[in-house]
């Protein structure tokens, strides 16, 4: 499909009930909580040496510190000396950090959302969660992570309500790029925020009740079982998804020819 006719899928969206998206996620969570437990773990696996290159530098200058209240016993609380230029790399770090992080998260995240879909229309086909990190989505999806990563810093930077807002267009950026990954950068910013403003309401109302549901149950479970029901905040996405634009069988079937004769 082009952005044309998802445009016009959306506009001529028709109304969503609540209970019925929020049943069938409970419906589809029973059988994809398995991959989503896979896909929050590899999220953390994958994350854990982006952290360390934050950290490692803090922790050098924990051990700076020391040292210097050590050897220094008339100032047993100097600080080192530290040149502006670090506090500058670390600011350059840390937000490579972020953009690294969310290129992951929505990298995997996009490939549950293909699960899913597999799952839920029981089709046959292989759960590659590293769907988006192999050719030819790898720059995409490292582009989309700074583009996810830009907004939502900006929407942070201007306080509260703007980064509520952004929630609902952030959300459907990672499965309309999940469905879609031929489009354009700007087309998947476009029709994310385009969905959202059509459906923002019932959107971050599922979005919470769904967030909130599976905190609450995982607390429950001594606190582990969030890793197994964080999975469930993302399917009502999926749903408003499917309810609204839809899948095109014939062009999935299409693309997976056109793929298959390149190999």
């Amino acid at each position: 499909m082009d952005i044309t006719e998802l445009q016009n899928r959306i506009q001529n969206a028709k109304a969503l009930d609540f209970g019925t998206i929020f049943n069938q996620s409970i419906e589809l969570f029973k059988k994809v909580w398995v991959q989503g437990l896979v896909t929050l773990l590899l999220n953390l696996v994958l994350a854990i040496p982006f952290i360390m290159i934050v950290y490692i530098p803090l922790i050098f200058m924990g051990f700076m510190d020391l040292n210097s209240a050590y050897y220094d016993p008339y100032e047993p609380y100097a600080q080192p000396d530290v040149s502006p230029v670090f506090f500058l790399v670390m600011a350059v770090v840390y937000i490579f950090m972020i953009v690294a992080m969310s290129t992951i998260g929505l990298g995997l995240k996009a490939a549950f959302y293909r699960i899913c879909k597999l799952k839920d229309l029981e089709q046959m086909g292989k759960e590659d969660y590293f769907y988006f990190f192999k050719k030819p989505y790898l720059g995409k999806t490292v582009k989309l992570g700074l583009a996810f990563s830009g907004i939502s810093i900006l929407a942070t930077l201007l306080c509260v309500l703007p980064i509520i807002y952004a929630i609902v267009p952030l959300s459907f950026m990672v499965v309309v790029y999940a469905f879609n990954p031929d489009l354009s950068i700007s087309e998947i910013v476009k029709l994310s925020f385009d969905l959202g403003n059509k459906k923002w309401l019932i959107s971050f109302g599922l979005l919470f009740v769904s967030g909130v549901l599976a905190g609450i149950v995982g607390m429950l479970m001594c606190f582990v079982g969030i890793y197994l029901t964080a999975s469930f905040s993302y399917l009502p996405i999926y749903f408003i998804y499917k309810e609204v634009i839809g899948f095109d069988e014939e062009s999935d079937q299409m693309h997976r020819l056109e793929k298959l004769s390149t190999i």
